[in-house]
């Protein structure tokens, strides 16, 4: 108990009363119907592993690996267990205490040193994309996976993307930055640019803070701790900065697992030296689509375009931000429909499906399915892992809110629906 994180998992454990109301909603659960990959048999799994201070053994990681962290057990759950948590101080534990398989150790550290860094990802991509033709003869579908996410065109660098501010338009309403993040900077620059048009538009003076960078994600749910608060003290440190400075209304985010994890930085470093700093940025973190709620857009003509909205897991389970997008959406003057079963994970989840790829591919063709049931025009969602997972599966184009948005308030058209 003297290990903060063991004393958090001890009280997320007491929460839980095995009820099973999480296995209804686990993606996971649905798709391989084994109980030790649903919520409720990873918290037994994680419960053992932890009070018995024993290595985790081929079983336990297995099962705890194919965790999505989608969360949507957290908002099913009538006791109020915080699932996120528990699962990300498992990771950590594994990671501590097991050794994986060589191949599994190499991509891992491929992965943590490639994604959250834009130029050795573009880079990356541009050599996926000169592989791709000698495609079959790679015998691990994980490489397989890594392939296929390279976008048919690799976006120019956007300038857009560099540490400055842009003045807003007309009197300035707030003062905010803009987390411009890690691989989105390389799959798509058109969400930044639109970002950044339709908030100076609306009254914003937009900061890319110096120094900040990828938000420590793509690590933390690796369980490589000392990596992803490392990327995540730098954020910290650069928006203080300009808390500090000429002050901040809001940081900015419109990549939802992102913002995530941005909004827990105040848990992550409850017990370091940034616990203050972090908890305050933390406090002004919002989804784009909560700052445009509060700016309020005016209302926009009818457009004879059907928008099917795909609500990111990391948006509706981890923020809680479930209503204000396909709000927006309609005030927008789109006509927006929803998929069954919108609580259900498209099977992105970070890296989840580089290394999960087959269940990853069983969850990315339902949802596909559900989306082109409602004949969209557009599929619009706020998270650049969902855009790219469900782009690969469906020809009807895939966009970011906020392009929508941008469009329908005097920006240029979006690029993909050109």
């Amino acid at each position: 108990m003297r290990d903060p994180g063991i004393s958090r998992a001890n009280e997320i454990l007491r929460n839980c009363v095995h009820c099973g109301f999480c296995t209804a909603t686990c993606p996971t659960y649905q798709v391989l119907g084994d109980e030790l990959d649903s919520p409720r048999g990873r918290i037994y799994l994680i419960k053992d592993m932890l009070e018995n201070e024993r290595v985790p053994d081929e079983k336990t990681v297995r099962h705890i690996d194919r965790c999505l962290s989608c969360l949507a057990c957290m908002t099913t759950c009538p006791s109020g267990v915080h699932y996120m948590h528990l699962v990300d101080h498992a990771r950590e534990y594994i990671e501590a205490h097991y050794k994986r398989p060589f191949t599994d150790r190499v991509l891992r550290w491929t992965l943590a040193r490639i994604l959250p860094y834009p130029t050795r990802f573009r880079l990356a991509l541009l050599g996926a994309k000169i592989a791709r033709p000698f495609r079959r003869l790679i015998p691990d579908a994980r490489l397989r996976a890594m392939l296929d996410m390279a976008p048919r065109t690799i976006p120019p660098v956007s300038r857009n993307d560099d540490p400055q501010s842009f003045a807003a338009a007309g009197s300035r309403r707030m003062r905010v930055a803009l987390m411009t993040g890690c691989a989105q900077k390389a799959l798509n620059t058109d969400i930044n640019d639109a970002t950044i048009r339709l908030l100076t538009r609306l009254g914003c003076e937009v900061v890319v803070a110096e120094g900040a960078g990828c938000c420590g994600a793509l690590t933390h749910h690796m369980g490589k701790t000392g990596e992803s608060h490392g990327t995540a003290a730098a954020n910290i440190r650069a928006w203080i900065r300009e808390i500090d400075g000429a002050g901040l209304d809001a940081i900015v985010i419109n990549t939802s697992g992102c913002g995530t994890t941005v909004k827990d930085y105040g848990h992550m470093f409850r017990n370091e030296p940034l616990a203050g700093d972090a908890a305050r940025v933390s406090a002004l973190a919002v989804d784009v689509s909560e700052l445009l709620t509060r700016l309020e857009i005016p209302q926009q003509p009818a457009r004879d375009l059907t928008v099917a909205y795909h609500a990111a897991c990391s948006l509706q389970h981890g923020q809680k931000v479930t209503t204000h997008p396909k709000s927006l959406l309609k005030k927008a003057g789109f006509r927006v429909v929803e998929p069954a079963d919108s609580h259900l994970c498209c099977g992105s989840a970070g890296t989840y499906n580089l290394m999960q790829p087959e269940i990853s591919a069983q969850l990315k063709q339902r949802k596909v399915r559900t989306l082109e049931a409602r004949d969209p025009d557009v599929i619009a969602a706020g998270n650049i892992g969902c855009m790219m997972q469900i782009g690969g599966g469906t020809q009807v184009p895939v966009v970011h809110s906020v392009e929508l948005i941008d469009w329908a308030t005097g920006g240029p058209k979006p690029p993909a629906l050109r």
